[in-house]
């Protein structure tokens, strides 16, 4: 009822004014004023009225970030996030030393030079000494802001000292999965074609290589036989679909053992650093922990598109792109306990988002992040359990014999092809 009231009110007072002034107008050509000549009288209190429209312009800018500071990011929570605060900072002294001298000039001569019948503009065309000035001084300027951000960007994206400790962020519609290395301190390799139920980001172990070997050729065996079987009754562009199917399962089975000679290989030059031997120990979790005054690199992928991990309290982003790794590094330097404290907010925590409209669920692709001692975050991770259990079986598959291999593409090649008529009949 009051919003009415309201509403009702401005629409009154609007008709009044409009009413006014043309009674105003009314008055004017009663006294045979012509419409065109303002008297100065009017034309005084209109720049008079550009002061105190540009005072209380400037002072609303001043007043809403005064106003909104608590609804501000709290203090960057991380050394690169200080240096990005920086830069900020500079940037927006710059912007209002610009902002606001321009401003006070346009409003300041609006109402100086108001308009009297007996003054009239100085022509002024062109300066060439003036010309200069300003096109000089913003260009030195602008260079001096590009410098200075260039050099920001090169010591955040630097490379880390050796031995950083390595966190990898997988995004995927719609939430995220981080993994964490075991006692060796390194991440395993990974391959996407590894991935199913069990092992949602690909790590590729001697294990995991052979289970889905298996699963595959159960996977093969089992729509060969129904293809087969129902090879009398289906239609010729549905045998043609199945055999596509069947021959690209089979290219997944010679992904992966092209994939285990890699492995061995690797594994023969580099012995026990090689990387396919990293993963059996790597942790898993949907929880996001982070230790305190650690320099960590956190290596980003994506499984379906284009998403992008943004830390908004550290500061930091970096899009995660399907088919690369890209990488961030950082160092947290407040606890979340120390931030709650900070922010006066039993309740805070950080947070990371995707700030990529990556699909209709975009709004609720966030986790949150627990900065803590190194003490807390090793008790946490040690609690976490391990991607593969020690002893676990490893059955791995050699490489298909040179005949076998023949036989399966052989195979590959004749499910690939239509069905021939004698089928269909």
């Amino acid at each position: 009822m009051m919003t009415l009231l309201i509403i009702a009110v401005l629409v009154l007072g609007f008709m009044v004014v409009l009413r006014l002034s043309r009674v105003a107008a009314l008055a004017s050509e009663l006294r045979g004023d012509r419409e065109e000549q303002i008297p100065e009288r009017d034309n005084r209190i209109s720049g008079r009225m550009m002061w105190a429209f540009g005072a209380l312009y400037m002072a609303f800018f001043i007043w809403i970030p005064l106003h909104y500071h608590d609804v501000f990011l709290p203090p960057a929570a991380s050394t690169q996030g200080v240096w990005i605060d920086s830069m900020f900072t500079f940037n927006w002294w710059m912007l209002g030393i610009v902002f606001f001298g321009t401003n006070i000039a346009l409003f300041y001569f609006s109402g100086k030079y108001y308009h009297r019948a007996d003054r009239r503009a100085f022509w002024y065309p062109h300066n060439n000494r003036l010309e200069l000035v300003w096109t000089t001084i913003p260009a030195l300027t602008l260079t001096g802001v590009v410098v200075y951000a260039l050099i920001v960007w090169t010591k955040i994206t630097v490379l880390p000292a050796p031995g950083t400790m390595e966190v990898e962020v997988y995004a995927k519609q719609f939430d995220w999965t981080f993994r964490y290395p075991g006692k060796d301190g390194k991440l395993g390799a990974t391959d996407f074609r590894l991935i199913d139920a069990d092992n949602p980001l690909g790590i590729a172990t001697k294990a995991t290589m052979a289970k889905r070997l298996d699963e595959l050729h159960a996977q093969v065996a089992q729509e060969t036989a129904d293809r087969d079987a129902r090879a009398g009754i289906l239609p010729n562009d549905e045998l043609e679909k199945a055999d596509k199917h069947i021959a690209h399962l089979r290219r997944q089975i010679e992904g992966i053992m092209n994939l285990q000679v890699l492995m061995q290989e690797d594994i023969a030059a580099n012995g026990n650093n090689s990387t396919y031997l990293k993963g059996a120990d790597d942790k898993v979790t949907k929880e996001f922990h982070l230790p305190v005054n650690t320099d960590v690199e956190l290596i980003i992928r994506s499984q379906d598109v284009i998403h992008s991990a943004y830390l908004p309290h550290m500061r930091a982003q970096m899009n995660a792109v399907p088919g690369m790794a890209t990488r961030m590094h950082l160092v947290p330097t407040i606890t979340t306990d120390s931030m709650r404290a900070v922010t006066k907010n039993p309740a805070f925590d950080y947070i990371l988002l995707c700030n990529k409209v990556c699909g209709i669920s975009h709004y609720n692709m966030q986790s949150p992040l627990t900065v803590e001692s190194a003490g807390a975050f090793k008790i946490w991770n040690i609690m976490l359990p391990v991607f593969e259990k020690p002893g676990a079986a490893a059955k791995e598959v050699a490489p298909a014999p040179a005949d076998t291999a023949k036989a399966e593409a052989t195979a590959a090649v004749a499910t690939a092809a239509p069905a021939t008529n004698k089928e269909q009949n």
